[in-house]
């Protein structure tokens, strides 16, 4: 009797085991995965690849299990039968009527889906109850829909995993659990980025087919139910089995190489979602090496010419209450342009733009998502474990450009062309003193097109110009940071403004697309009055694919940033290393503000400037300086990699990769101001000695 009871496990597992290892199949092939595999390594990766679908089925199949164990038909006899139905009623209309019951006070939809949930209990309860005649079918009925729930959303996981990986590398971290929190937006992005109904269409289909199968093939387990004895010995073995389950995780979760591709395919794309999902900050002193605090700081704060967080920049020059105007372009990789490269010719306007800027050629994103992006650009501090300060609470009245901007007299604004509530971004800025221009500013017929992500960047350019003039005609001199849009998935946009159709989607098409708006809003902002007086600061939030050999390869954090002004910045070229968070302080210095800073970024014109770079994930935190890579991650770990310029068609400062193979002698110094910079940060952000 037992053994036949687990039947419709064993069709279940089979057939995820089966999905699972076709789609690591897939990621082993994929042309995103650039790392090669020995035999053995393949061998090693799929077999702690099954052994954790193994374990993650187990885990997931207690739904399936707790069906079993309340099968029953003398739950129905009387008078328990008309007892159960009754509370079901009396629970059902508790949700209905109560205002603040429990299921409410969690918030979200989590009472309606209570409310659906013991609404259909109800329905089949009374059928049963009431039907007995018809008992069998019913039940059966219930058992197919579960099987074919579990049949899909086995199919679906497999589908979803493969879109994220093809997108970022990667199996779900953080990102995946945004795109469950900004469902409008991710759902429109796929909708409008996939063809989504065939192939939902095929999903069910499929579905359909295995649940067809696995029921025809079990369909007599309900006709003779286990007993209570039976349901215990199922019970308790089902309670082993999962223990062992969740105790083999936490081993095979934690086993790494140094081929982080290896570490992604043998992975289950489940736990690791749900470890992003319980893992939004990550303490740095709980799980990151670490030194005493205050020689940490002494550390980190030598390299400045004051070696004090609170520090007085001053200029011998007199100050330049020039405008100023951030250009934030999402997802522009520095190898999309000529200058870095690329031939096909897809950034003309900013490659034009470039040779009469102030170029940084060696510059460095500190992350992979937008909030990175804006975040470096706004605190100037090197990126922090876990999810981007911009999407977590205490993200309000901490030190930034804009604060700075703003004791200088100026209107300071944040623009973006969709809706700004997008990864907390209104949050965050409306709590730092920013105004708010986004997508909800804009009237029906100031729209040519949009997407999910807002409407395209050339409207977005005309409203710029609008704002600009607006408060230029106030007499105060004006800081706006805009963030682009159009570079974006599903990289659709007008039809008719570049050789590429709008109905493309082809990530080359965003790219040119967003460097025909910005070439429109320069044709209008010269025709403006102030646009002699403003700076213009054009710089990529970050590349546009961060996956790589290694857990930071640096070719995905290198973009194209330059500083253009029309007869004031002259035109250069700066080829030292550098990174996202320099370039705010390094136009306050271009401007002679005089300022009290909390920056941990440089002014890197300065003498005192020490090459070097910040790069990150949500865990991994990286250090780039003296030809060196230094990695720190959970927990505890330390890696280290020698980088290399190696020959190539482009010019050294280009082309700057670094060694795969991690060095056995760590440089202790390099080390040392890792986790100095790291520490700092993390402490000086919990003790909120970072706010203005």
């Amino acid at each position: 009797m037992i053994t036949q009871k687990i039947k419709p496990f064993l069709y279940l597992g089979i057939f995820y085991l089966i999905v699972s290892l076709v789609i690591r199949l897939v990621f082993l092939f994929h042309p995103i995965t650039t790392a090669s595999f020995g035999f053995f390594e393949i061998i090693k990766v799929l077999s702690i690849g099954i052994i954790n679908d193994i374990f993650v089925f187990t885990i997931a199949s207690v739904f399936l299990a707790l069906y079993f164990l309340f099968l029953s038909n003398s739950k129905y006899d009387k008078p328990y039968g008309h007892i159960i139905l009754g509370i079901l009623i009396l629970i059902f209309l508790y949700i209905l009527v109560i205002p603040n019951n429990i299921f409410k006070q969690y918030g979200g939809s989590i009472a309606e889906i209570a409310l659906a949930f013991i609404g259909l209990k109800i329905l089949f309860f009374g059928l049963m109850l009431f039907l007995p005649g018809k008992r069998i079918q019913i039940r059966n009925v219930l058992y197919f829909i579960i099987l074919f729930l579990y049949s899909v959303i086995i199919i679906f996981n497999a589908v979803s995993e493969y879109f994220f990986y093809n997108e970022f590398g990667l199996r779900y971290n953080f990102i995946a659990v945004d795109y469950l929190i900004y469902t409008n937006e991710v759902i429109g992005n796929i909708m409008e980025s996939y063809p989504v109904v065939p192939l939902f269409l095929s999903i069910f289909a499929v579905g359909l087919a295995i649940t067809f199968f696995i029921y025809r093939k079990t369909r007599k387990e309900l006709l003779d139910l286990p007993n209570l004895k039976q349901k215990f010995i199922l019970l308790g073995s089902f309670i082993l089995l999962v223990a062992v389950s969740l105790f083999g995780l936490s081993f095979t979760t934690k086993i790494t190489s140094p081929n982080v591709f290896a570490e992604e395919i043998e992975a289950n794309g489940l736990p690791k979602f749900y470890w992003a999902f319980t893992h939004n900050e990550l303490d740095y002193f709980q799980f990151y090496p670490k030194i005493d605090q205050k020689l940490a700081e002494k550390n980190f704060l030598s390299e400045f010419s004051t070696p004090a967080l609170t520090r007085n920049i001053t200029s011998e020059q007199p100050e330049l209450k020039k405008n100023v105007v951030l250009i934030s372009i999402e997802s522009l990789s520095a190898d999309f342009m000529e200058h870095y490269g690329n031939t096909e010719k897809l950034t003309p306007f900013l490659d034009s733009l470039a040779d009469k800027s102030m170029m940084f050629t060696n510059l460095y994103a500190t992350g992979n998502r937008t909030v990175r992006g804006l975040e470096a650009l706004t605190l100037c501090i090197p990126p922090t474990a876990g999810e981007s300060i911009i999407k977590r609470e205490n993200n309000k009245n901490k030190f930034t450009t804009g604060s700075v901007f703003k004791s200088k007299g100026y209107d300071v604004k944040f623009l973006y062309g969709g809706y700004s509530y997008f990864d907390n971004m209104q949050d965050f800025f409306t709590g730092n003193g920013y105004g708010i221009v986004d997508r909800d500013n804009f009237k029906p017929e100031e729209i040519s097109f949009a997407n999910v992500w807002g409407v395209a960047d050339e409207d977005m350019a005309k409203k710029a110009i609008q704002v600009m003039n607006a408060e230029a005609k106030s007499g105060k001199p004006f800081f706006n940071h805009w963030m682009t849009v159009s570079n974006h998935r599903p990289f659709t946009y007008p039809d008719g403004r570049i050789d590429i159709p709008g109905n493309a989607k082809s990530r080359e098409g965003g790219v040119k697309y967003t460097d025909y708006s910005l070439r429109k809003f320069f044709e209008m902002a010269k025709k403006q009055d102030w646009y002699k007086n403003t700076v213009f600061v054009i710089i990529a939030d970050h590349c546009a694919s961060s996956a790589g050999d290694t857990e930071l390869p640096m070719d995905k954090y290198k973009i194209p940033a330059m500083v253009y002004s029309e007869g004031f910045i002259q035109p250069q070229k700066f080829d030292k290393l550098m990174s996202q968070i320099d370039v705010m302080p390094t136009v306050f210095g271009l401007l002679n503000f005089n300022y009290q800073s909390k920056f941990l970024g440089q002014d890197v014109l300065k003498s005192e400037f020490q090459p070097k770079a910040y790069i990150a994930t949500y865990q991994d935190l990286g250090f780039v300086k003296d030809d060196h890579l230094t990695i720190i991650s959970p927990v505890r770990i330390i890696r280290q990699y020698s980088v290399k310029q190696k020959p190539g068609k482009l010019s050294p400062q280009f082309n700057i990769y670094y060694d795969e193979n991690i060095l056995k002698d760590h440089n202790q110094k390099l080390v040392d101001e890792t986790i100095s910079a790291y520490q700092s940060t993390s402490y000086w952000l919990k003790n909120n000695q970072l706010n203005r």
